[in-house]
């Protein structure tokens, strides 16, 4: 089997990036504000500003900057509890991702998540997707200090899977995740069902732009890391 050295990782946020779903997202955090006669959000309002903020980052940025832990983490499990209701049938993977995990896996690169969703949500999608094997590790937020744009759940996946920052490629499709690959040091690759291409022109840490998975092969985006060294990836 063919292999690299020093390792490789690619790092998946998941939500809008295994699966086009962060519409239900934002669809499901538009109902509930919508109780608290917050009129003014819509759900590309939601995908702009926050996509990829974890739930009690949300609540504090659109309804209240001091709501309480246990408050927030009560609000968060009501607007899941519609996201799961409004995306059960819907949830599919991405145009090419089994392709090109199958790809990445053949070539060792590690394989790991690190997402804003939180535990329950991840279950939730891996399963429906059938792809909760590949991964050796999957970071959420209950794990780390701070969510994205902060590197933490980054960093962490990274060192999970016992991989220099400077060898991993972050895959993100929100703004606050390029920010927060960004600020671990890492390079990555943006996805276009959240935001469009141009709005990830200004990262100097994003290294190829993408729709979806099909056609995308491993050994090109590894060569990027470091073009001077020679790679054996598929």
């Amino acid at each position: 089997m063919l292999t690299t050295d020093p390792r490789y990782a690619f790092i998946f946020d998941m939500d809008g990036v295994l699966t086009d779903n962060m519409r239900f997202h934002a669809d499901s955090w538009v109902e509930l504000f919508r109780d608290f006669g917050l009129e003014g959000l819509d759900a590309d309002r939601y995908l702009v500003e926050t996509a990829g903020m974890k739930g009690h980052d949300v609540l504090r940025y659109f309804l209240d900057p001091e709501i309480s832990e246990a408050e927030a983490a009560r609000l968060t499990e009501l607007k899941d509890f519609l996201y799961r209701i409004m995306s059960r049938e819907l949830i599919k993977p991405m145009p090419g991702l089994e392709l090109f995990l199958d790809h990445a896996a053949a070539s060792r690169v590690q394989l790991g998540i690190g997402t804003g969703a939180g535990p329950r949500n991840i279950d939730y999608v891996l399963d429906l997707l059938g792809i909760a094997g590949r991964f050796q590790a999957i970071v959420d937020p209950s794990q780390v200090i701070n969510g994205k744009p902060a590197p933490d759940i980054f960093l962490r996946a990274a060192g999970l899977l016992e991989v220099p920052p400077s060898n991993c490629i972050v895959f993100e499709d929100a703004l606050p995740g390029v920010q927060a690959a960004r600020s671990a040091g890492m390079k990555c690759v943006a996805v276009t069902t959240t935001n469009s291409a141009d709005a990830f022109r200004e990262f100097d840490n994003v290294i190829r732009i993408i729709d979806n998975f099909s056609g995308l092969r491993p050994v090109e985006l590894c060569a990027l890391l470091n073009q001077e060294q020679p790679t054996t990836l598929l």
